[in-house]
């Protein structure tokens, strides 16, 4: 077998006194191909193919400079290393904004050109390598710290170290993906009987409990507006730890962050959790106190049509004077609107806006081939998420609200786990139709493959009928219904859901930002 040597191709018009170094790449296995004017290299181009280009700026006829945009023009992709002896910042800034990989200013020295070589032709090699390695010997320590995590903070930072790795294995494009995913799946095995064994106690002891949907606003919101901040706080539907990681280097120009998470209650679903962080009450409460505002599972009104008021009742109950707005962004249009609006909000010490394009691209790939195909995996959804943030109106809305010195919450009510393994259920024509959570009266089911809370009031949950029930799917499952079986199953499997037990869904970013 005949192992490819990468070929580097060097054009300088003094060629002949760079032949030691030429000699030294040879002896480390490359193949060096060199020429003495712009022209040449241009030439070479068109008919051969290189890995890299070191290119002298100053030459007679065609510059570096000059010999670059013609280079970039025939290979956009080839990194070009500029050589030259001027230090002149003109030079440099007008090499940059070519695009040039790397820059060495003569005279170079072999092991600033290897270094050259290394960093931008293997790079991806050594990262990949470099990173493997970082997490095989992580492995044993996650695997351990599942094993040992006894309370709900040390839970949270199992989840960021397994986050951490996902995304670096991913843009190292390693072949370890699959181990990481089965550390996941273990993972959430074991976190579903930590939430198993202490969820009961959180919602009944609110003083000893982690921070939890309810409590977003009492212990985060007022108090940073009772310091005479003003606020906006934006809730973006079904955004993950990851993918705020994804999206977290667009505002780093315009930010700064205090990262942090929260628990959200079950279900996982936006009618509840969200209608919880919004009032500071558990679902019940808020049927037992503001019937009128409260949608039951049954009806056919949208279930969350009463946001604004909820928050209303919420700032009056702690008999805050806070001026507040809201605003939910589902499409383009909206989105525009909402920022030519920005400037007349900042009459306001709280500004809410909800964001929805996850979630409703969460049920497109569910619903839709084209979006199933554009998101078949973690990575893929992951970039979907990054495109919406940065060439929607999102971006922009966030950049205006920091030249208006706002604060800014960044949050969710939820997360999302893409199923893989269903499991039976069965219930009558009033069951509730999510695959991650049922409620109904007359379930069945194997109570060892649930969460089953058989008294809602003890959770903080209505209870549409006296024998009414809540069961919540854990780990990668999904309900899925005997009838028509294979094809429910084929249906559903692989696509993103919410409303159960699992780290992504249940500890979700909470991120404090300051305008820089």
């Amino acid at each position: 077998m005949v192992i490819k040597k990468d070929r580097i191709l060097w054009a300088d018009d003094e060629i002949e006194l760079l032949k030691p170094h030429i000699l030294f790449l040879q002896d480390k296995g490359y193949e060096v191909v060199p020429v003495i004017s712009g022209q040449d290299a241009i030439d070479c181009c068109r008919e051969e193919n290189f890995d890299i280009i070191f290119l002298d700026e100053n030459m007679p006829g065609l510059t570096g400079l000059e010999t670059l945009s013609f280079i970039k023009e025939i290979d956009p992709t080839v990194p070009v290393v500029m050589v030259t002896k001027s230090e002149e910042e003109s030079i440099m800034n007008q090499a940059i904004g070519n695009k040039i990989a790397d820059y060495l200013i003569k005279p170079v020295n072999p092991n600033q050109l290897l270094l050259a070589i290394k960093k931008n032709v293997h790079k991806n090699e050594f990262i990949s390598e470099t990173t493997t390695v970082g997490y095989q010997q992580e492995f044993n320590r996650i695997g351990m710290q599942i094993n040992d995590s006894l309370t709900a903070e040390d839970w949270m930072d199992v989840y960021r170290k397994l986050v951490y790795w996902e995304l670096e294995l991913e843009s190292s494009q390693t072949q370890m993906s699959e181990l990481i995913r089965m550390q996941k799946k273990e993972a959430n095995s074991s976190f579903g009987k930590f939430v198993k064994k202490h969820y009961v106690d959180w919602i009944q002891n609110p003083d000893n409990r982690p921070l939890m949907s309810p409590d977003l606003f009492k212990k985060k919101v007022f108090p940073l507006l009772d310091n005479g901040d003003k606020l906006f706080f934006i809730l973006i539907d079904n955004f993950r730890l990851d993918q705020w990681r994804v999206v977290k280097d667009l505002l780093t120009d315009y930010f700064t962050f205090d990262e942090s998470m929260y628990y959200t209650i079950l279900p996982t679903a936006t009618q509840y959790a969200r209608n919880s962080i919004f009032s500071g009450l558990m679902p019940a409460q808020i049927e037992k106190i503001f019937p009128d505002l409260w949608v039951d599972e049954e009806s056919e009104e949208g279930k969350n049509l009463n946001e604004a008021p909820l928050i209303q009742t919420q700032i009056d109950r702690f008999r805050k004077k806070y001026t507040f707005s809201y605003n939910k962004v589902n499409d383009s249009q909206y989105g525009e609107k909402l920022l030519s609006s920005v400037s007349s909000l900042t009459q306001n010490q709280l500004n809410v806006v909800v964001l929805n394009f996850i979630d409703m691209l969460s049920h497109a790939r569910t619903e839709m081939k084209m979006i199933r195909e554009l998101a078949q995996s973690e990575a893929a959804y992951r970039s979907l998420t990054r495109s919406w943030f940065q060439h929607s109106t999102t971006l922009e809305l966030f950049r205006r609200i920091k030249d208006k010195g706002y604060k800014v919450i960044l949050t969710t009510d939820h997360g999302t786990i893409r199923v893989d393994d269903p499991i039976k259920v069965i219930g009558d024509r009033n069951t509730n139709t999510n695959l991650r959570y049922k409620v109904g009266k007359n379930l069945n089911y194997n109570q060892k493959e649930v969460f089953e809370i058989r008294d809602p009031e003890k959770v903080g949950l209505p209870a549409p009928n006296l024998s009414s029930k809540y069961i919540f799917a854990m780990n990668d499952n999904f309900f899925a219904y005997p009838n028509n079986y294979n094809y429910y199953v084929s249906y559903y499997k692989n696509t993103f859901q919410h409303g159960g037990i699992s780290m992504e869904e249940m500890m979700v970013p909470f991120i404090t930002m300051n305008p820089k």
